[in-house]
């Protein structure tokens, strides 16, 4: 069993009279990843304020590689790095400036902190950009040397709040591969999202979020049991056939006419669909395509919700709140 990174027990905020976290409990392991998945508004950011120091709770504890978040937040903060929605780099700074500039509000020595911007820049791939200004960076390279700036300080945790919002798709895994590979050096990993095959490709174990309370949490293939079984999709080539289907499937079907398909449950996995096709095709019924869906995160959230991961946001932090 992994040593504990972080373990939080009871979370409560409220903003307002509004209660964010309701009492939210869950650990996380060195070198772990554990994705935090919910709608705008479940508390996911909330909770990552609080653990970074940002936000104190109203009730509840966390602890960071044993400190307190609260009693003990300097030594938080000596432990942790955090990367945001949007990349925090100063674009009239070179990327060497930048990561040399957070190494000095950590006041590291100024030889160590050179030496570990330079090793920071070749680790991301960022040397040949490293003495240009970050304004002329692209977002993926803003993203990556926003998570370079964020282990100047060789954290044990490192809290990602939906790290790859607005990247193309070669740029996310560009990113997701840095994040595996931080993991991989014991760096215990909270990610928040809203894609879900970023939780898929990158987490140890999910947790799912909604209105303040944690709904579920396991690996991804432990949550995905939970929205059913797998199920057969068929796409027909006429409309007429679709009742003929239906009588001939039996059970617990579900029909898009406008598209004309068809999905049920595939109880026995792919025998299921090679039996259907057999039949099918001994019906003289056409089908135009025809494939096993398993269930994604996309149906485990639906199914656990019963709504889609979009809801209102967060109210921000009113002034005068603590910090």
């Amino acid at each position: 069993m992994s040593k504990q990174a972080i373990i939080v027990k009871n979370l409560q905020k409220s903003y307002g009279d509004k209660q964010v976290l309701k009492g939210v409990s869950f650990s996380l392991g060195a070198g772990e990843i554990l994705a935090l998945l919910g709608p705008n508004g479940a508390g996911k950011t909330t909770t990552i304020k609080i653990l970074a120091t940002l936000l104190h709770p109203d009730g509840g504890s966390a602890t960071i590689v044993g400190h307190d978040v609260v009693k003990h937040d300097d030594k938080v903060r000596a432990e942790i790095g955090l990367t945001g929605q949007f990349a925090a780099v100063d674009e009239y700074l070179t990327g060497r400036e930048n990561i040399e500039m957070i190494g000095r509000l950590y006041h590291l020595p100024k030889d160590s902190v050179k030496a570990r911007a330079q090793e920071l820049l070749e680790k991301f791939d960022l040397v040949d950009a490293g003495d240009k200004p970050a304004r002329t960076y692209s977002g993926g390279m803003k993203r990556r040397l926003d998570l370079a700036m964020s282990l100047i300080a060789e954290p044990k945790v490192l809290f990602l709040d939906e790290p790859t919002t607005g990247l193309d798709p070669r740029s996310r895994m560009a990113l997701w591969e840095m994040v595996k590979d931080l993991a991989r050096e014991g760096v215990g990993v909270l990610l928040t999202t809203q894609y879900m095959e970023e939780a898929e490709y990158l987490a140890d174990n999910v947790m799912v979020i909604d209105h303040g309370i944690v709904i579920a949490e396991g690996t991804v293939n432990e949550l995905k049991a939970k929205a059913g079984a797998e199920r057969v999709e068929l796409i027909l080539k006429k409309a007429s056939d679709i009742a003929k289907v239906e009588k001939l499937v039996g059970g617990e079907v579900t029909v898009n006419k406008d598209q004309l398909q068809i999905t049920f449950p595939a109880k026995k996995g792919v025998d299921t669909l090679r039996e259907t096709l057999s039949a099918l095709s001994k019906a003289s019924i056409a089908v135009d395509t025809a494939g096993l869906r398993r269930p994604t995160l996309d149906d485990v959230f639906l199914a656990l919700t019963g709504h889609v991961a979009e809801e209102e946001t967060e109210k921000p932090e009113k002034k005068g709140a603590k910090s």
